[in-house]
């Protein structure tokens, strides 16, 4: 196995690290040299910002005529280093790099330091420096004595190379729409209906699919060939009641036994032991998981605020189907609790509590999945938040297009669109697809059946470490245009502990959103890169001035210092996030078969 061209080789047990205080001091020698003999740290660390600033301008100065990604990745890496250097970086983490980098360079030992840390350092002096290996997907030097239609037809003749660099990424993950996953989910279909004692007829009943959820290990052993240690994991869950279900028709998406084309689906809903064990040891006391922090952004029950002008309305608690890394695992008791939907009574309160506040223009029914309802409640409900004049945007947030796509019946759609007033109120639909192996011909049919009635539907990926090889997200992106969903937000997976096999560094975010989404088509890429950040909502992480690079932990992870949206309205404390070590985060590619090498210029994104 190895970590690819300019990210060093895996090591073994019985092999020397790649990245060690010695290679530090050997690739940063004109960096630390400087600070051997300092007197102090505060000495120590100015000289260190000083050589960082002088090595970027001596850059500039040679080599004026560099490419200018070199010239950026340089800009960029003194940037970082400056960042971490600073005594605001030692105040904010409780750990000083700075010191760390001087007792390198006296050799002095450093048990707390891991291979992550030094691989970040070692690869930010190299961008600093112009020595940064970033390989292009093509290698083309423009044409520079060509002008007119000659340079348009070499430029156009680039683009075609290019998109076949990208055409072939994108092949490699296999969607729901061709013609062999159509009839290999066929086949499953049979099966599940087979051992759920179901007929043809009952698959496009969703109530059926409601009342046959795969709630149990052995019940899902028989329709997929289980890991053991999957199986294991989730009757520890059901000892434990957490809640656990995969609809009838999920189920039939996941491929006979385990592969490469399903991983993303099964990982949705198959429970790690690391999540079933952290979710277990708190079970006493679920509100630990509140994340966002619900409770205190919530003014009256059923409603979460966290921004002037919309408002979260919760009217039913649970869902067909359980996300592992759902943010509200925290308040779902069990798949299709009996007790999930609201009073009418409670629901009743809210509207008024809603009417009451002209500021509030937009509400969001969520959930749990609001549209496990019945449609006369839904409608009921729908139709007394129409009823407030100042409400001219009503959303609906549902996976069921993914997990339950016969629930979006002609006549839920037909309701939903009654409620649009063109000139005066919107409703649309917000689903959740994660991966092109979701994307199947019924869920292009609910979505048309919606679209039909004027309404709009928008996707909210959480983009995991199962959704995040190269190309993988641009091709999901692809097939919502070509089935009527417009890309909407991507969702960086929350810092929650008991999710952290979910977690993908913000750094290969920011290299996708440039390297592969920056490719597709404009109506492609229309989704935003967020991060919520707890009790004060989106962080967008577009925009570099939303946040600051703070420091770097021992291990390797940087720390974030992400600042509120209303930062220049009202006065609000910033959030500190530890994020996942790119290293670490290499490595489990690694495992999962990707050539890091491909990832090369991930450590170049802050």
């Amino acid at each position: 196995m190895t970590l690819g061209k300019g990210l060093g080789r895996a090591t073994t047990a019985k092999e020397p690290s790649t990245y060690t205080a010695s290679v530090l001091r050997r690739e940063g020698r004109r960096l630390l040299e400087p600070i051997i003999e300092s007197r102090s740290l505060a000495i120590a660390r100015r000289r260190l910002m000083r050589q960082v600033l002088n090595s970027h301008s001596a850059l500039l100065m040679r080599h004026r005529k560099a490419p200018s990604h070199v010239l950026a990745t340089s800009r960029d890496c003194a940037g970082a280093l400056i960042q971490v250097l600073h005594r605001h970086s030692d105040s904010c983490s409780g750990f000083s790099v700075a010191r760390a980098l001087w007792d390198i360079a006296r050799r002095r030992i450093r048990p707390d330091l891991g291979e992550g840390f030094y691989a970040e350092i070692i690869h930010w002096i190299r961008g600093l420096e112009g020595r940064a290996e970033l390989e292009m997907l093509i290698n083309a030097a423009p044409a520079a004595d060509l002008t007119g239609r000659p340079a348009a037809i070499a430029r156009s003749g680039e683009l075609d190379v290019l998109w076949e660099k990208v055409q072939s990424r994108m092949d490699r993950y296999e969607d729901g729409l061709g013609e062999q996953a159509v009839e290999r989910r066929s086949r499953r279909r049979k099966r599940v209906l087979e051992v759920l004692g179901g007929r043809s007829k009952d698959w496009d009943d969703w109530h059926w699919h409601v009342n046959h959820l795969v709630m149990d290990e052995r019940t899902l052993n028989r329709l997929v060939d289980l890991p053991s240690l999957q199986g294991q994991a989730i009757r520890q869950a059901l000892d434990g009641r957490l809640p656990f279900a995969i609809t009838p028709y999920y189920a039939s998406l996941m491929d006979d036994r385990p592969s490469d084309r399903d991983r993303a689906v099964r990982m949705q809903v198959l429970p790690p032991t690391r999540y079933v064990q952290r979710m277990l040891a708190c079970r006493g006391d679920m509100r630990e998981f509140d994340f966002m922090r619900e409770t205190d952004t919530s003014p009256t029950d059923r409603i979460t605020r966290r921004y002037p002008a919309i408002v979260i309305l919760k009217p039913y608690n649970t869902c067909p189907q359980i996300c592992v890394y759902c943010q509200r695992n925290w308040e779902i008791t069990q798949a299709l609790d009996p007790d999930a939907q609201a009073p009418r009574q409670e629901l009743e309160r809210a509207i008024r509590w809603i009417a009451r506040h002209p500021a509030i223009r937009e509400v969001l029914i969520t959930g749990g999945d609001p549209m496990l309802m019945e449609d006369a409640d839904l409608g009921w409900l729908i139709e007394g938040l129409a009823r407030i004049d100042h409400v001219d945007l009503i959303r609906i947030g549902t996976r069921t297009p993914v997990t339950l796509p016969m629930r979006i019946t002609p006549q839920t759609a037909a309701l939903l669109g009654s409620f649009r007033r063109p000139g005066r109120r919107e409703l649309v639909v917000m689903t959740h697809v994660e991966h092109p192996y979701e994307i199947t011909p019924e869920l292009a049919g609910a979505v048309d059946r919606l679209r039909r009635q004027g309404i709009g539907v928008y996707n909210q990926q959480v983009y995991t470490l199962f959704t995040s090889r190269r190309f993988e997200t641009a091709k999901l992106r692809l097939l919502l245009r070509r089935c009527g969903i417009d890309p909407y937000y991507s969702f960086v997976p929350k810092g929650k502990e008991e999710t952290a096999d979910y977690r993908v560094p913000i750094a290969r975010l920011l290299q996708e959103r440039k390297e592969e989404a920056r490719l597709l088509p404009g109506s492609r890429r229309t989704d935003e890169m967020v991060y919520n950040v707890p009790g004060l909502g989106k962080n967008y992480l577009r925009a570099t001035q939303h946040r600051d690079l703070v420091s770097l932990t021992p291990e390797g992870q940087r720390v974030y210092e992400f600042h509120p949206w209303e930062k220049n309205i009202v006065q609000r404390h910033g959030y500190l996030m530890t994020d996942v070590a790119l290293l670490d985060y290499l490595r489990r590619l690694e495992e999962l078969g990707e050539d890091s090498a491909d990832y090369g210029s991930i450590w170049y994104y802050f």
